[in-house]
C-alpha cells in the first residue's frame, strides 16, 4: 500500500505542478496557479499520515516505510528548487520571461552553487532521519525496527557521497576554456 501511496504522490506532485504552471501561464490565472502549487506539500502529509496508520494498525515496518520517509525529506530538501526552476522555464517560454539564468559553469561560482544544491540534500537526509526515529519511537519495538534503522544510514550514505562531489567542485574548480585566451599565442601549424 505505502509503494501505491509513493507512486501517486509522485504521479500527483507532477500533476499539480503541471497544472498550477497551465494555470498560471496558459489560462492567464496566478492566483489559481499559487494556489495550486501550494496544494503540493499536502501530498507529503497525505503520505506521512499514512505512513503513520499502516504502523499504527501494526504492519511490520519495512523497506516501504522508509522509502516513504526518504521521499518526503527529498521533497522537503529539493522541491521548492525543483518547482522554481520549471516555473522559470515556464515562464519563459509560455509568460514571455527572459531566459532564466543557467547555473555557473566554472571556477568558485559553481563550487558555491553544488554547495547550495548539496545542502538541499543535506536537509533531505536530516528530515528522513527525524522521520524514520519518530517512526521507530512509534513502532516502540527494537526487534521490528531494524529495518527502518538501516535507512537513516543509507540516507547519510548518499548525502556523503554527495557531499563529496560537491566538495570536488571546490578542490578542483573547473576552468573556462575561454579564460586566459588572449594571453595565449595562436599555435601554428605548418604545411608540408
Amino acid at each position: 500500500m505505502i509503494v501505491t501511496l509513493i507512486i501517486v504522490c509522485e504521479v500527483g506532485f507532477w500533476v499539480l505542478l503541471a497544472a498550477g504552471l497551465g494555470a498560471r501561464y496558459a489560462l492567464k490565472m496566478p492566483r489559481l496557479g499559487a494556489a495550486l502549487l501550494l496544494c503540493e506539500p499536502l501530498l507529503e502529509v497525505v503520505l506521512l499520515i499514512a505512513t503513520a496508520v499502516d504502523l499504527k494498525n501494526g504492519a511490520e515496518p519495512s523497506w516501504t516505510h522508509g522509502l516513504a520517509a526518504l521521499y518526503i525529506g527529498y521533497t522537503v530538501g529539493h522541491g521548492h528548487r525543483t518547482v522554481r526552476w520549471l516555473d522559470g522555464h515556464a515562464a519563459h517560454r509560455f509568460g514571455g520571461a527572459p531566459p532564466p539564468l543557467q547555473p555557473p559553469r566554472y571556477g568558485m561560482a559553481r563550487a558555491a552553487h553544488e554547495g547550495k544544491v548539496w545542502l538541499g540534500t543535506l536537509i533531505g537526509a536530516a528530515v528522513a532521519t527525524g522521520l524514520l526515529l519518530l517512526a521507530i519511537w512509534y513502532v516502540g519495538d527494537a526487534s521490528r525496527s531494524g529495518s527502518l534503522e538501516g535507512w537513516i544510514g543509507q540516507a547519510w550514505k548518499v548525502t556523503g557521497i554527495h557531499g563529496l562531489i560537491a566538495l570536488s567542485y571546490l578542490v578542483w574548480p573547473r576552468r573556462d576554456p575561454g579564460e586566459g585566451a588572449e594571453d595565449r599565442e595562436p599555435v601554428r601549424v605548418e604545411r608540408r
